[in-house]
């Protein structure tokens, strides 16, 4: 007969091997998230400290002013076509470098803007874009007029693409480097055409890299709130603008804890979807 599980043993056990992960959770982020939520609950006093009674009055304005819809309806437009630009740009790209000689030479090569701080390399895209920088003086040289490419539209757009190119590249291409590329021979042999025999052999395996990527570079492009700010020149207010806003200038930290607790929702509702999706292929597959 097996051996009886003392009780005790089982709850050390439990506790050694969970515990530390779930008092890390609980300091880090249940706790700080707890106090945001409570703190969004509350009211700016006349010092802009906060002040009872408890109420959702901040949600209610927030969904309630049309600007406020306004600042989340471009949070997720931008968000969205940065990522499209993205996954159009960082898809053939992830599979070049996995099919490449040089594959750790590429790599390194995507990785290396990590290696310098995030608010440099957005300065630097102000060198590039601004009257007399690097892209005006191309125009310049074919005897066209300056553009007024600062602040601008576009260049928020070319920063945020550039900015979380690698977040896709790289657990795509973890993906594209278990591709079992024998479906791909099956499905020639069987007579697909290439197109067909790419969208029904290969592109099925690297979904999951894609999901991946894409919420990796989703997530923060929504919430992003520098790349607005200085590329923009403040013409352009996103959800994480107007959240600094008011833990900045605007000292209303009540209302912006509330905004904070809206961008998470979003953010959770996304990876609720994209779980549940998950989940269902995989249900699907065993079936």
């Amino acid at each position: 007969m097996p051996e009886a599980v003392n009780p005790r043993q089982h709850l050390r056990r439990l506790l050694v091997t969970v515990g530390p992960g779930a008092l890390w959770l609980v300091v880090f982020v249940f706790i700080p998230t707890l106090i945001v939520f409570v703190a969004s609950l509350m009211s700016r006093g006349s010092l802009g400290q906060l002040v009872p009674p408890l109420g959702l009055h901040n949600y209610i304005r927030f969904f309630s002013d049309p600007l406020f819809i306004e600042i989340i309806g471009r949070s997720l437009v931008i968000g969205f076509w940065s990522t499209l630009f993205v996954v159009l740009l960082g898809y053939p790209l992830a599979f070049y470098i996995a099919r490449s000689r040089y594959k750790e030479t590429l790599l390194l090569l995507v990785v290396i803007p990590f290696f310098t701080n995030f608010l440099i390399r957005i300065y630097a895209w102000i060198v590039v874009f601004q009257k007399e920088g690097l892209v005006n003086g191309l125009i310049v040289a074919f005897g066209l007029p300056p553009a007024e490419l600062l602040p601008s539209t576009l260049a928020v757009y070319v920063a945020t693409v550039y900015t979380y190119l690698p977040f896709f590249v790289l657990p795509l291409y973890a993906a594209v480097e278990r591709i079992d590329w024998s479906q791909l021979e099956a499905a020639y042999d069987l007579g697909a055409k290439p197109v067909r025999a790419f969208w029904e052999a290969i592109f099925p395996q690297t979904i999951p890299g894609l999901f991946a990527g894409f919420l990796l570079v989703f997530i923060p492009a929504v919430g992003t709130f520098v790349i607005a700010d200085l590329l923009g020149g403040g013409k352009i207010t996103l959800i994480g603008n107007l959240i600094q806003l008011q833990f900045g200038s605007a000292q209303n930290w009540a209302f912006g804890s509330a905004a904070s607790m809206v961008l998470m929702a979003m953010v959770l509702l996304g990876l609720w979807l994209y779980a549940r999706t998950q989940g269902e292929k995989g249900l699907d597959r065993l079936v």
